[in-house]
């Protein structure tokens, strides 16, 4: 029997590297990837060509610009223009090379800055984004529908997961631009080293927040990708087919830190700087769906902070110049 040629767009990434992972200790799997040196998504040319030549089964459709809130509003058309670009390119050509199955990641930000909570797959195109990353929400927005879309024209079977706060190996730890975990991680960690006698947050340390362990989102995501395309109608519609990926639990920021400093095995105090600003009181996604087709995390946020603080520490030399 021959093996599923796949390809994971986006290998490098946390979420890329993470199906890698799972993916490779699969025997009836080839797993088929590019550098961005070896294919610019990008470029057109370069993906029709790729897709012409190599006879995939199934893509991972995980590569996008990404970054922060900083990053965000510094480069606006630079995160719509490379994100549709990337989304674009792979799945027109998916479809000319007649690859039946793909699956876009996206990101929560897709919906409503004030959409209720938790957040349903409903909630869609019902009211204003989030103005600072408001590009790169369009384009995932986009990736959606062009999914959609190339499954009513074509009967391309292409679906999408939108995933809650990530964290886990190969995660981005820079001081300035990294997300709140791995920014208290390494802060927590500095101040062990260091002996401080407290470490600040911004804000009440009230706000409630949804996290999940990038393996588990891996898992996830070759669930769903795995479903039969009955299974996966069954739960949603062909102009709402999109799937949350979470825990389906929040936490209040103060309950993480409390969790990073037992995890990282700190002993000062923590303090919050009530002058800044808390953001959204509460991001949460309704997981609903993904139970009903029969899939749980595996990881809890204790044990799952401590895998990614263990990455952390075994890969800290290289965030030493960052």
């Amino acid at each position: 029997m021959a093996k599923q040629r796949i390809f994971v767009a986006g290998h490098r990434g946390m979420v890329g590297a993470a199906l890698m992972r799972q993916l490779a200790g699969d025997s009836t799997v080839e797993l088929i990837t590019r550098t961005r040196a070896e294919l610019d998504l990008t470029e057109q040319a370069q993906v029709r060509e790729f897709f012409a030549g190599e006879q995939i089964d199934q893509v991972y459709l995980a590569a996008a610009k990404v970054g922060g809130i900083h990053a965000n509003n510094t480069y606006p058309a630079d995160f719509i223009y490379e994100n549709l670009a990337i989304e674009t390119n792979v799945i027109h050509q998916a479809y000319v090379a007649g690859v039946d199955r793909l699956l876009l990641l996206g990101s929560s930000c897709i919906y409503p800055k004030m959409a209720e909570q938790p957040m349903a797959e409903s909630a869609l195109l019902t009211g204003p984004l989030e103005p600072t990353n408001e590009p790169y929400a369009i384009a995932k927005i986009a990736g959606i529908k062009l999914c959609e879309s190339y499954q009513r024209q074509y009967g391309r079977d292409y679906r999408s997961v939108m995933p809650t706060n990530l964290y886990g190996p190969n995660d981005n730890f820079h001081p300035e631009n990294s997300h709140v975990i791995p920014a208290l991680l390494r802060r927590f960690h500095g101040a062990k080293l260091n002996k401080a006698p407290g470490v600040a947050i911004w804000g009440t340390g009230k706000a409630m927040r949804e996290f999940l362990h990038v393996d588990d989102m891996a898992a996830a995501s070759i669930h769903v990708m795995n479903l039969e395309r009955t299974q996966y109608d069954s739960v949603t519609e062909p102009m709402l087919s999109h799937i949350n990926v979470g825990t389906g639990v929040d936490c209040s920021i103060r309950e993480l830190a409390e969790t990073i400093k037992a995890v990282t095995g700190y002993t000062g105090a923590i303090e919050f700087d009530t002058s800044k600003p808390d953001g959204a009181p509460r991001k949460l996604l309704d997981t609903g769906k993904l139970s009903q087709l029969g899939w749980t995390p595996q990881h809890t946020l204790q044990s799952g902070l401590e895998d990614a603080y263990a990455w952390f520490c075994e890969h800290q030399e290289s965030f030493r110049a960052a």
